[in-house]
């Protein structure tokens, strides 16, 4: 497995990974993925693709939000999504993908990484619930285990808050949860 920068030319296999990957929400996730593409710069942000044998099979983006800190705002960044091609799961593709962006983002001087996900799953590179690190969800509709945070070598104690995720989380309803019954 071979993983390397986002490319112009990866863009429709990257979109079919992700529709493929969340089923019935693949369509919004694309679609945000689309969007967020658009603020990822070679100052800010970072897209990374998986290849097996030449093949797209993996990708995960993440990009620059804010935290709303008390002395100022604060540059972040919120890994979202992360998404396999499901004929390679447990493959240790998605693991390879979190730990590069990370070291990136560490060494890029970025404090803090937010995600909403399974704590199963991310507690593995050192995401724990972000409320525990005096951090505030962006959204009610966010269930208090899937907001999570791992705070990087520049992160300063006095770095505490709201995160206020991108304009195009908030365009694409990618934010928490719905109640269909609301």
């Amino acid at each position: 497995m071979d993983l390397r920068e986002e490319r112009p030319s990866d863009r429709q296999a990257l979109r079919d990974i992700h529709l493929r990957a969340f089923g019935d929400h693949g369509p919004v996730v694309a679609d945000l993925v689309d969007s967020l593409r658009d603020t990822v710069s070679p100052e800010s942000g970072l897209s990374l693709v998986a290849e097996h044998e030449g093949e797209s099979v993996g990708h995960v983006l993440f990009t620059r939000s804010l935290l709303d800190a008390p002395r100022r705002l604060i540059e972040v960044h919120v890994l979202s999504p992360l998404a396999v091609l499901p004929g390679f799961h447990n493959r240790g593709i998605g693991s390879a993908l979190v730990r590069h962006g990370l070291k990136a983002l560490s060494e890029r001087a970025v404090p803090v990484v937010f995600l909403e996900g399974d704590p199963g799953y991310y507690s593995r590179f050192g995401f724990t619930p972000g409320d525990d690190l005096g951090f505030r969800k962006p959204s009610l509709r966010i269930p208090d285990g899937a907001f999570q945070a791992i705070r990087l070598p520049e992160y300063e104690p006095w770095m505490t808050g709201t995160l206020v995720y991108a304009e195009p989380f908030w365009r694409h309803d990618a934010v928490g949860l719905r109640d269909p019954d609301a």
